[in-house]
């Protein structure tokens, strides 16, 4: 996270740097500055998880009421002093950084593999130094932030440049995270969250005019430092022959810093006397060897400008541009910039065409406008035709590829490359207008393969694997026509996104020189201004988004962004979402992938949101506008049939809140997984009975016998659940309250951990609740919803004792024996694998949601 090398760097070799400051003094010289003015911290929240989660177990699932504890105590102390918290949490993953998102993943897999392999042997929860936030942490604690009163933001792109905007715009007190990237933007102070100390509210402010002063450098050469040392955007390994000579030359070496404190004052050393010497008179291209990277080393420069400012390292504005509906974008976020841009008339169209530059030949190459939306496409022409042919970027090697024109349809045809071969294949028309449907490579006969689609709307068919980056090419049924690649993790075997692509009667614009994004510069000519983060305006217009209803996508937009909802916008607008890790032994042959296991219920849910009142989902217009009373029940039937539960509907009802929920969840995982078994089912609903009755300092005296791996697996695979459920309810239009499934009322890890210990021990029920009746008449309510809902789908739950030797190891994961990928959506005749495969597995006659 951040610059690489940059944080040990100040904590060793600049330890001036940093400097111990008290929250209450710096409020009140804040106030007395700025009368009126409230000091406000802006929080970035994803940073501060670990500080937050205090309490010593983790690795049973969460204690979650210690947690919101906790939280509780850290904005209290905050309030008391009469400062102000802003709340940022991480809404999206940028394109550009998803290499470094996929890298932690496959890191955080390693660290769970070691973590079962330490509770197997030692029967114990391995030390801090082997932590691991429990699963669902970030989502659960924007609604815990927002149950205590505090102003919660869920970010439209990555939160540390939105939380670096905001502490500039609004003139904050500064910025509580730990983050070096922090230390680049020009923004306000920059403090610690791991070296705070709540009782005293001290901690230590890292200063970059210090750390400017210790390496020569100004405050606007920190950007172009931290791509040379490598970020989130730019690899590490991508200047890294260029750093080595910077510290070969390096006249000033430090024998008693460490090789990366000097490789980091040799290429400040390079930057303040080399590179100083031609700027704004030569290109960084031709001081830096930037090579074939540039447009990605561009990219990580202008991330670090927050709106209105500008670096000196863009002496022009490239000869590349975008630009939307006649709107330029420039490389700086100053709205008075304005360059002009050299024109040319097209005889034909009259229009006015812009000229931009190919990088390789540096020759002029004219733009041309698409007359329909008005976007810039350059030209390139044909050496043998002697015609000029637009160009568009290649899906893989981000090079510009010539249109071609097919021979039937006399329509343009673009050329993407093949995953595997890298060359180019032709795109093929669909059978419906303006469909464009890419023709792949297969991976083992590199023939080229058509995309086709399913046999019903919303089910997802598997194209081909790319056998290097491990990606399932899927597509939706034929009334979407939408591609939905899903990509699985190699090693944690889970789907990491569901990335769609719709339906686009437009080409989208493409630069030659610099191939920038609009979210990524967020600078803009005067026409478009930086606006709230809830308001839609003219972005929708230029987003290209899998929702073209643009009053259903702002509400979306708006309760992601004041984090109300969860997942919901993210899949609405890009069509992306992440399954991250979770503790879960992949040695475990016994439980499917917790992934996997909820896969059905997003599928459905893809169809609920993508496929508007499209193969029987009801309208989002109806579930999400209407306020009459009738619809409240018209969004719980379709919340159940998301989990294929609506014939169980009129049990549910009768179940008292918080444990409706809870049943739906079990339910649910009951019927997915066959070896789950009668004591698992005692110990979910023991421990969600008990937990009512116990207060804060009873859970944190608690103290289960030893630690159960599989036991792990199943606090972590029901927490997972609570977060699908949040997503269902967002999307259906919140059913139920959200506080029903918030984890400090129905779940805690080591009472859970206790119970299960318990009833695997073949204890009595009425031990299991502690003696209570009252808790007794509850359980075999509970427990007869459930076992009756799973009766009517024939899955019977028994205990231990009645399994057969079948029952070991039946479900594998991902890539080893049997395991769970169907669909969830069509009915078995149709196919559904993960119902299919397997002794022990149940046919299904239909699917719930086709009662819509």
């Amino acid at each position: 996270m951040g610059v690489r090398g940059l944080q040990g760097f100040v904590g060793s070799t600049c330890p001036h740097i940093c400097t111990v400051v008290n929250f209450k003094e710096l409020a009140e010289h804040h106030r007395s500055k700025y009368p009126g003015c409230t000091p406000t911290i802006v929080v970035d929240a994803m940073c501060c998880l670990r500080y937050w989660y205090t309490p010593e177990s983790w690795i049973c699932g969460g204690q979650w009421r210690e947690y919101f504890s906790a939280l509780r105590d850290f904005v209290k102390t905050f309030t008391a002093v009469g400062i102000k918290l802003i709340f940022f949490f991480d809404g999206m993953v940028e394109q550009d950084k998803r290499d470094e998102w996929v890298k932690r993943r496959l890191k955080n897999n390693r660290e769970i593999s070691r973590i079962f392999h330490y509770i197997k042997s030692h029967k114990e929860q391995p030390g801090r130094n082997m932590f691991f936030i429990p699963s669902g942490l970030a989502v659960f604690t924007r609604f815990a932030l927002k149950t205590l009163g505090q102003e919660t933001l869920c970010s439209l792109q990555e939160a540390d440049y939105e939380v670096a905007s905001y502490g500039l715009q609004h003139n904050c007190l500064g910025i509580l995270g730990e983050d070096t990237d922090y230390l680049i933007y020009d923004t306000c102070p920059y403090f610690s969250i791991s070296e705070l100390c709540l009782e005293s509210l001290d901690t230590v402010m890292l200063c970059r005019e210090k750390l400017c002063e210790s390496l020569g450098l100004h405050v606007a050469d920190l950007p172009l430092l931290a791509c040379l040392l490598g970020n989130d955007i730019i690899p590490e390994g991508m200047f890294e022959s260029f750093r080595y000579k910077c510290l070969s030359s390096y006249t000033s070496v430090k024998e008693n810093f460490d090789k990366k404190g000097n490789i980091i004052l040799a290429v400040s050393d390079h930057i303040s006397k080399v590179l100083h010497l031609y700027q704004g008179e030569r290109k960084l291209e031709e001081l830096l060897p930037l090579g074939p990277n540039k447009a990605l080393f561009y990219k990580g420069m202008a991330s670090y400008l927050l709106p209105g400012q500008k670096s000196p390292w863009f002496f022009q504005k490239p000869k590349g541009v975008i630009t939307l509906d006649k709107q330029v974008i420039s490389m700086s976020s100053d709205p008075e910039s304005r360059e002009e841009v050299p024109m040319c008339s097209d005889p034909e169209s009259k229009q006015e065409v812009h000229m931009c530059s190919d990088p390789e030949s540096r020759q002029e190459v004219p733009m041309c406008s698409d007359p329909e939306p008005r976007q810039e496409v350059p030209m390139c022409s044909d050496p043998e035709s002697r015609q000029e042919v637009p160009m568009c970027t290649g899906p893989e090697s981000r090079q510009e590829v010539p249109m071609c024109t097919g021979s039937e349809s006399r329509q343009e045809v673009p050329m993407c490359t093949g995953p595997e071969s890298r060359q180019e294949v032709p795109m093929c028309t669909g059978p419906e207008p303006r469909q464009e449907v890419p023709m792949c490579t297969g991976p083992e006969s590199r023939q080229e393969v058509p995309m086709c689609t399913g046999p019903q709307s919303g089910q997802e068919v598997l194209i081909w694997t790319d056998p290097e980056s491990r990606q399932e090419i899927l597509c939706t049924g034929h009334e979407s026509k939408q591609e939905v690649p899903i990509c699985t993790d190699p090693i944690s075997k889970q789907e990491d996104s569901m990335c769609t692509h719709p339906e686009i009667n437009q080409k989208l614009p493409v630069a030659t020189d610099f191939e920038f994004k609009l979210e990524a510069l967020m600078c803009t000519n005067p026409e478009i201004k930086q606006e709230d983060p809830t308001n839609v305006g003219p972005e929708i217009k230029q987003q290209v988004t899998m929702v073209s209803d643009t009053e259903i996508l702002k509400i979306a937009r708006t309760h992601h962004v004041q984090a109300e909802s969860y997942l919901v916008y993210n899949i609405m607008s890009s069509g992306e979402i992440e399954c991250s890790n979770t503790l879960e032994d992949e040695l475990d042959q016994a439980l499917p992938s917790q992934a996997f296991i909820y896969r059905p219920i997003r599928q459905r849910v893809y169809s609920l949101l993508l496929e508007d009142c499209q193969g029987g989902t009801p309208s989002l217009k109806i579930l999400w506008l209407n306020q009459e009373p009738e619809m409240q029940v018209r969004r719980l039937d379709t919340l159940l049939a998301c989990f294929n539960l609506s014939s169980s509907r009129e049990e549910l009802q009768a179940v008292e809140s918080p444990f409706q929920a809870l049943c739906c969840l079990l339910i649910y995982l009951f019927v997915q997984v066959d070896t789950l078994c009668l004591e698992d089912l005692h110990a979910f609903i023991a421990q969600a009975l008990c937990l009512q009755g116990k207060s804060t300092s009873q859970l944190v005296n608690l103290q289960p016998d030893y630690i159960n791996p599989r036991a792990v697996q199943l606090g972590s695979l029901l927490v997972r659940g609570l977060t699908t459920l949040v997503l269902v309810n967002s999307a259906c239009g919140f059913p139920w309250k959200m506080s029903d499934f918030m984890p400090w009322n129905i779940f805690d890890g080591k009472l859970f951990h206790q119970k299960y210990l318990q009833s695997e021990k073949g204890y009595a029920v009425e031990v299991l609740l502690e003696q209570n009746r009252s808790r007794l008449t509850k359980f075999h309510n509970l427990k007869a919803v459930v076992c009756k809902a799973c009766m009517k789908e024939n899955r019977r739950i028994t205990g231990r004792a009645h399994w057969g030797s079948h029952h070991a190891g039946r479900w594998g994961r991902q890539g080893s024996g049997y395991h769970r990928t169907g669909s969830g959506y069509s009915r078995s005749s149709q196919g559904q694998p993960w119902r299919d495969q397997g002794p022990g597995s149940r046919q299904y006659e239909h699917d719930q949601w086709r009662r819509y």
